[in-house]
């Protein structure tokens, strides 16, 4: 079966950076567009950026400018390069990606998530 691992969560000084990764293992024949999502406590789940598979991108205007999506499709992998980290970037991060199965059936897959804590 599909699944997605992300990697590369931690506790980090504010002003500091993170690069999550996000891997797809399993049946897969294609991945069309994969996204990190973040959730804190007592707020809604929040789209952060998306990649498509043709490499087209989009950030939430919380994170523009500091955030990077990109991908590596020979690796099923999409990372997020995180830098100048406020404390309101602390939040579960999660991965989500468009999978296309060897039998023509598009999945929509979600990983567990990383935490990521910045601090002052």
């Amino acid at each position: 079966q599909v699944q997605l691992v992300e990697s590369g969560g931690g506790l980090v000084q504010a002003g500091g950076s993170l690069r999550l990764s996000c891997a797809a293992s399993g049946s897969i024949a294609s991945i069309n567009a994969m996204g990190w999502y973040r959730q804190a406590p007592g707020k809604q789940r929040e789209l952060v950026a998306t990649i498509t598979g043709g490499g087209n991108t989009n950030y939430a205007d919380s994170v523009k400018g500091r955030f990077t999506i990109s991908r590596d499709n020979a690796k099923n992998t999409v990372y997020l390069q995180m830098n100048s980290l406020k404390a309101e970037d602390t939040a579960v991060y999660h991965c989500n990606a468009h999978i296309l199965t060897f039998s023509t059936l598009l999945y929509q897959f979600w990983g567990q998530g990383t935490q990521v804590t910045v601090s002052s």
